[in-house]
């Protein structure tokens, strides 16, 4: 029977999007056996310009330029769409509004492990886009009922220039990981069961062993859920 084609809208960063298409491809395989991979079809941007965008405050140009990737993904065949990025989640509802194939939400499947885990309050890592706007934690308080911290804002910003100045160009630094570790621990301190890597690249730098709760990967949770649905999908 024919698995559902997964769409990647990727490049943000690059670096991430090889750690969808390698989790999405071993997890196939790993439930499949044989010589199984995925279906599936990424178009990838330029980071350059979606960074540049997203500092600039225009939304509304990155909103089109998301539509633009969703439309090539549909009219490629895919039948449903991973938007690899928590960030861009942003315009995660301007993606149906222009594709008949459903989005796949980098949230959902996290706040399952979450609450599967039987954890409540949760400590949210990620560029100060996702830390500090409502797009994510909101849809993690309003539709999962989890209770989001944040760091402060001195540790936002270590976090976010981390992410933009080294993760996404694939540099990984001892004294970063260090200053990542720090910055878990607070949020510990502050009643934080678990932490949400929620940024795609943070996976690139921080372990389980870098904190003393669990950490919930969002490239690997959001990889492995477009596997499920992809096999889901072949069953209907």
């Amino acid at each position: 029977m024919k698995n559902a084609t997964i769409g990647l809208i990727g490049g943000m960063s690059w670096e991430s999007s090889a750690e969808y298409y390698r989790i999405i491809n071993q997890e196939m395989n790993r439930r499949l056996g044989g010589v199984h991979s995925a279906q599936c079809l990424m178009y990838s941007v330029d980071f350059e310009d979606i960074k540049r965008l997203q500092h600039e405050g225009d939304w509304d140009s990155l909103a089109q330029a998301m539509k633009d990737a969703a439309l090539r993904l549909e009219r490629g065949g895919a039948d449903f769409i991973v938007l690899c990025t928590n960030t861009m989640h942003r315009l995660a509802e301007a993606i149906p509004s222009v594709v008949s194939i459903p989005l796949l939400h980098i949230a959902d499947p996290t706040a399952d492990r979450i609450k599967a885990a039987g954890l409540q309050r949760i400590g949210l890592l990620g560029t100060a886009f996702t830390m500090e706007q409502d797009f994510y934690k909101g849809r993690l308080i309003e539709r999962h009922e989890l209770d989001v911290i944040v760091p402060d804002e001195a540790d936002r910003r270590i976090g976010h220039e981390i992410i933009y100045k080294e993760l996404v160009l694939g540099t990984i630094r001892p004294e970063s990981r260090q200053a990542y570790r720090e910055i878990i621990a607070r949020l510990i301190e502050r009643g934080a069961q678990g932490i949400i890597l929620g940024c795609t690249e943070i996976m690139l730098l921080v372990s389980e062993e870098d904190s003393a709760v669990p950490l919930f990967d969002t490239t690997t949770l959001h990889a492995v859920a477009a596997v499920d649905e992809a096999l889901r999908s072949s069953r209907e």
